[in-house]
Order: C-alpha cells, then sequence, then structure tokens
C-alpha cells in the first residue's frame, strides 16, 4: 500500500538550486562561532564542522518543505493544466504476454510493484464493471427504473468507451426469490417495464484489432453490483448452500439471484445463469472454429463480483480447458473452502481488488471466515465457513492525496474510488505515482470523496434536469425513449435452444 503522505503529482519536490535559500558553509560557520572574536580565520576543522551544520540545516529545510507542500492545499493551477493531458496511455502489444497478466502464475512479482500492464488491464476491465452503473436507470419515478437506458449496440458509445476495442453482444437480467433489498425496489408507477427483473450486466467480445493486441479473442461478461453495501447487508446473511455434487456451498442470496428464474415474467424466464451462459457457449463455439485462441474474463463490482465467481465456477464446469479469469473489485465472500477449492482444481484466476477502509470485502462471515482454518485440527474442516477466492491486490485511500480521509463508507465502497486508487498505485511502499492518467473529477460521481480544494461537486453525475426535457409547448415532462432503447423481452426458447441447453446440461448444475 502506498504512504500516506504521498505528494500530488502535478508538484515537484523542491531542490536545493531553485525552492529553498540553501544554508552556506559561511552562515553555519557564522552560526555556530556566536560570540567570538569575528575577525579570526577560522580553522579547517571549524570549517568541516559548519559544512556538516549547513548540509544538516539544508536537509532539515527541505524536509519541512516537502512536508508543507504535503498537507498545504492543491495547487489549482497546476490541476487545471493536467485537463489538458490524456487520461489513459497508449495501449502496449500485449499478446506474447496475456496468460501472465491474466494470472497463469497467479500474478507473481506482478503486483508489487504493479506491472503497468496488469494495471492497464485491471482499469480495463474496472471499467467495463462501472458502465453497469453509469448506463442504469435507477430513477423510481422512471416506468424504466431498473433497466438499462441504451441498447446494446451503442452502449458503449454512449459512455465514452467506444475505444475500448469490445463490442456488447447480450444483455443479462436477474430476479430474485429472496426477500428484495432497496436496490431491486421497482418504480414508484405501477405501470413500469418490469416488476420482477433487473437489468444486472452484460456479455461481449473483443473486436479484431483489440484481439490482436491482446493475443486471444476475449469474452468479457461484467456484472453490476449495488450502489450501497448497507442496501443488501442484512438481505444476504442467509446460510450456505450446496452448489454442484460435491461438497461446495455458496451464499444462499447470492445463488438465488444468479439462478432464479419465472415463467410468468417478461424477462426472466429464463435464469441470468442460463442466459449468459448461452451466450458465453455461443461465442466460444463461433470462435474456436474460426481456429481462434479464446478467453473468457469476468469482472464485477460488489454483488457484481460474487455474481462473478458464480458465472466463473459455472462456466469451468462446462467449458473445460477454456482459459478463466475473474476480475472483481470490492467483491464479499461468496462461498466455503470446498468452493475455493474446486475453483482452484478447475484452473479459475482469480485477481480481487480491496480496498483496506471498505466493509464489504469482509463480508459475509466476518467473524466465521477463512482465518478460522488455523483451528482445523481441532475442530475438523468446517463446511460452513466463509472464504475468499484468489489474489488479493489491497488498495489504502490514505495513499492517494486527492482523497478525503475521513470516514466515508459508501465512498471508500464505490468502484471509481478503486479505479482512481488502482491508477494511482505503484507499490506496498511507494506514494501515489505521478504519472497516473485517470481522471480524478470520476471519483466524486456518486459520492463526496474528493478534498475541497479540487473543487469538484459531489454526486454530480446525473442526467441534465435529472432527465426531465421540454415538450413542444414548453412543459417540462419525463421524455420518451427512443423505442431501440425500450428493454425488449428475451426471445422465447425455441425447441432447438431447449435441446441445446438439455445436451449441455445448463441449468442442471444449479438445479434450475
Amino acid at each position: 500500500m502506498a504512504t500516506r503522505n504521498a505528494v500530488p503529482p502535478h508538484h515537484h519536490l523542491p531542490t536545493t538550486h531553485n525552492h529553498r535559500v540553501p544554508v552556506t558553509i559561511r552562515a553555519a560557520y557564522q552560526a555556530s562561532t556566536i560570540g567570538q572574536n569575528p575577525h579570526e580565520k577560522p580553522s579547517k576543522k571549524a570549517m568541516k564542522l559548519a559544512e556538516s551544520l549547513s548540509n544538516m540545516l539544508n536537509l532539515h529545510i527541505e524536509t519541512t518543505i516537502q512536508r508543507s507542500l504535503n498537507r498545504s492545499n492543491f495547487n489549482v493551477l497546476s490541476i487545471e493544466e493536467k485537463h489538458d493531458t490524456p487520461t489513459m496511455s497508449p495501449k502496449e502489444d500485449i499478446s506474447e504476454k496475456w496468460r501472465e497478466i491474466h494470472g497463469c502464475h497467479d500474478w507473481d512479482n506482478l503486483l508489487n510493484p504493479l506491472h503497468p500492464w496488469v494495471r492497464r488491464e485491471i482499469v480495463k476491465y474496472g471499467e467495463f464493471a462501472q458502465a453497469t452503473y453509469d448506463a442504469f436507470d435507477f430513477d423510481s419515478y422512471s416506468e424504466y427504473c431498473g433497466s438499462c437506458r441504451y441498447n446494446q449496440h451503442k452502449l458503449f458509445n454512449r459512455l465514452g468507451l467506444d475505444k475500448s476495442g469490445y463490442n456488447v453482444t447480450k444483455y443479462i437480467y436477474a430476479m430474485s426469490h429472496v426477500d428484495l433489498p432497496q436496490w431491486l425496489e421497482k418504480s414508484r408507477l405501477v405501470d413500469t417495464w418490469s416488476k420482477d427483473s433487473n437489468w444486472m450486466g452484460f456479455v461481449g467480445v473483443s473486436d479484431d484489432q483489440e484481439s490482436s493486441r491482446i493475443g486471444r479473442r476475449d469474452i468479457i461478461v461484467a456484472w453490476r453490483g449495488t450502489v450501497a453495501p448497507s442496501e443488501w447487508y442484512d438481505n444476504m446473511q442467509g446460510q450456505l448452500e450446496p452448489i454442484g455434487q460435491g461438497e461446495a456451498k455458496v451464499e444462499h442470496g447470492f445463488l438465488s439471484i444468479y439462478t432464479s428464474k419465472r415463467d410468468t415474467t417478461r424477462y426472466n424466464k429464463s435464469s441470468a445463469s442460463e442466459q449468459v451462459m448461452r451466450e458465453v457457449k455461443r461465442l466460444v463455439e463461433f470462435y474456436r472454429k474460426r481456429g481462434e485462441q479464446v478467453s473468457l474474463t469476468i469482472t464485477g463490482h460488489s454483488l457484481g463480483g460474487a455474481l462473478g465467481l458464480l458465472n466463473a465456477y459455472e462456466a469451468a464446469k462446462n467449458f473445460p480447458g477454456l482459459p478463466i479469469s475473474v476480475l472483481s473489485f470490492a467483491a464479499p465472500r461468496v462461498g466455503n473452502i470446498a468452493f475455493r477449492d474446486e475453483l482452484y482444481q478447475m484452473g479459475v484466476k482469480t485477481l480481487r481488488v480491496t480496498l483496506k477502509q471498505d466493509v464489504v470485502p469482509k463480508m459475509p462471515g466476518i467473524v466465521f471466515n477463512e482465518s478460522i482454518q488455523r483451528f482445523d485440527d481441532i475442530m475438523g474442516t468446517l463446511e460452513w465457513v466463509y472464504t475468499h477466492v484468489g489474489v488479493e491486490l489491497k488498495l489504502d485511500v490514505r495513499s492517494s492525496p486527492y482523497l478525503k480521509k475521513g470516514l466515508n463508507l459508501v465512498g471508500f465502497h464505490m468502484l471509481e474510488t478503486y479505479l482512481h486508487l488502482v491508477d494511482g498505485y505503484h507499490s506496498s511502499d511507494s506514494g501515489f505515482r505521478v504519472d497516473a492518467k485517470r481522471d480524478v473529477a470520476l471519483v466524486n460521481k456518486e459520492c463526496d470523496m474528493l478534498v475541497d480544494e479540487l473543487r469538484i461537486p459531489h454526486h454530480w453525475y446525473q442526467l441534465a434536469n435529472k432527465g426531465l426535457v421540454r415538450n413542444h409547448h414548453g412543459r417540462w415532462v419525463k421524455p420518451k425513449r427512443d423505442p431501440e432503447d425500450v428493454p425488449s423481452p428475451n426471445v422465447e426458447k425455441s425447441s432447438n435452444v431447449l435441446q441445446v441447453e438439455e445436451d449441455y446440461g445448463f441449468g442442471s448444475l444449479f438445479g434450475v
């Protein structure tokens, strides 16, 4: 984790020739001989002592100035100058190293210090996860509350991800049979697009140019999470329940969201599990037939990270030999030790990005978690103990000079906070990196984490006029969505699709 007193990257540390007045040897000598004869010629020994004294004083002055800069207000002019610089570095060709970057050696020697190629990939997938928030209709007055505001063909274009090198191919909808927490509340209106389902993410695939750069055809799945940990914490503390045929168990609420379906719904006649697996299967088969190397990368934040692990488990069961990696942010624990071990045995690689101040990665099982394994010899292996999966990259709010240091549970959990810290992270014993590129203003999209000196409004990300527009009479009204952006129900399953599911066993793994 980075040190606390990092100097803002727009500052340059003072040097001996232009930012301070050095204490000269003669001045140091004069200071050390106060009260003595001023006309007496200094001895070599006295001058040597004076030289040492001047070096000590200069070091003290430089240290004091540096500490003062660390504590001082930001140089607003320097920050404004930063606005004219790119927000990302040029993309490198990683085609020869993609397996290492995606964890074939468990990211050994790549996280501390953080390799720049790994940093770029983490941010790339994190921005896919962030897209599931930015495009989600949270407006409880909207008749489309709980849907994506844009259709899949213009999602990335509307969110500024059109240069990502990926295309969205499928939207994922989910519901739950457990008691619905606030984040699944529907519109306040009676007539809504769906009373049961929510948009939970998307499936995408790299285009030809990006595939050439990264060395394979990459299928992505991005899962949406929750806005605040308190919204689902009390609802998702249920019991562990079996998954698959072995001893693996996962948290009941997460599994319910992933596997629930109902014939009477428009969007969840098939579960999120079935939707995503059907699309992944289609893409894997299509590109393998073309002789291409294919990978599956799953990303998600908070609850999305939990759903991502369930997705990886199912994909590994159904596609042996397919390289699968999970890049999660602020993800809670999902299952027990047997669940973790099965993922390891199937070759799933997981990199968990966590924040020291965020409470969600400590849930569920704040008490009964993997730390209790030290008592295995006495108590035996406990099937009901929650445990994390994979390698951890742990961040610290205190490493960034741009972030407030007070208690802010919502801000600590926000994905934009994580992405800012990843972009600035170099190693556990160094400060916030000087050449961080990502726009710092993004941190305050949905929270109040940036220091006031930056003058970035908090919670600034919203539709103009909160979605209201003037009609032809000049009255402020809720606009109608373009027909292409109105959610469309999933296509009814044909007999051929049902036969494919039966042949491949999709759904049977989870008893749905």
